[in-house]
């Protein structure tokens, strides 16, 4: 009786089959496969059509010509000069929304009057297509640096104010009291309270406003450029050379990426006291 309890409750006699688990390495790897399966698909019946020409050059290059011209843009430098140039915009115009968005929402999220005198504007101004604003930017500032710059900052400020402004109100006021009661000062709640307690949606609104200000950066970069990666979409649309205006965009895209995985790094370890970021 002993042995037969072993066998039914037990472990499968030895020479049974069972099922085995896949590995989670394994599992993850064929959702990868899945997933690229469609994208991949896509890119073959691009190919197919370009060589067989039933896809003129004229309307679209076929992936195989995209890749050699992005190779011969990289060799030439003329890639690379015009991406630097465009980071260095979208640099200066993000740095410009980053600090202003910042303080604005501050003042009005923490005061009722602030609000009164901040918030309305804001909204009004949110409301307008700002990329329709670019004609009088270049009547305001001429047709420098100065509009694209500009273009790019008044583009990216609004998300950083309104998740900032949304975080700030939504601190718990409690939190606040017992600063008060610890005896902080007004700075002291600023750096302890609001500024931990807001950083979360100030992150999502980073992220977003780098992706408005990539887009601003693609108009403003079109109109009167001498540089840029702009400049090097208009240059070729003159001359009907789609396969440089989709390198120009895909590297758009990349670079929209590659900034908001930086924010993204910046969030994991900004706020690794979380579980759900640890997780």
């Amino acid at each position: 009786m002993a042995d037969t309890s072993t066998v039914s409750h037990g472990t499968a006699p030895e020479g049974a089959v069972g099922p085995v688990p896949a590995k989670p390495g394994s599992r993850q790897l064929a959702n990868t496969a899945r997933r690229l399966a469609s994208p991949l698909a896509i890119i073959a019946l691009w190919q197919i059509a370009s060589m067989t020409e039933l896809l003129s050059p004229r309307i679209l290059a076929g992936p195989g010509d995209i890749i050699s011209t992005a190779g011969r843009l990289v060799a030439s430098g003329e890639l690379i000069n015009g991406l630097i140039v465009s980071f260095l915009r979208v640099l200066a115009g993000f740095s410009i929304a980053l600090i202003l968005g910042i303080a604005l929402a501050l003042v009005s999220g923490l005061s009722r009057l602030g609000e009164t005198i901040i918030d309305p504007p804001i909204q009004m101004l949110k409301a307008m297509p700002f990329l329709g604003l670019l004609p009088l930017f270049i009547l305001w500032f001429g047709i420098g640096e100065a509009p694209k710059i500009g273009l790019v900052a008044f583009g990216a400020v609004f998300p950083i104010y309104l998740t900032l402004h949304g975080g700030i109100r939504g601190i718990d006021k409690k939190l606040i009291e017992a600063g008060q009661t610890l005896e902080l000062g007004t700075f002291g709640i600023i750096r302890h309270i609001i500024i931990p307690g807001a950083l979360p949606s100030l992150l999502v609104g980073v992220r977003y406003g780098l992706s408005v200000a990539w887009l601003s950066l693609v108009v403003g970069e079109q109109i009167n450029a001498s540089s840029g990666i702009g400049y090097i979409i208009t240059y070729a649309r003159d001359f009907l050379q789609t396969d440089v205006i989709v390198v120009c965009l895909l590297v758009y895209a990349i670079m929209g990426l590659l900034t908001d995985g930086l924010v993204r790094a910046i969030e994991a370890y900004a706020l690794r006291w979380r579980p759900e970021v640890i997780a």
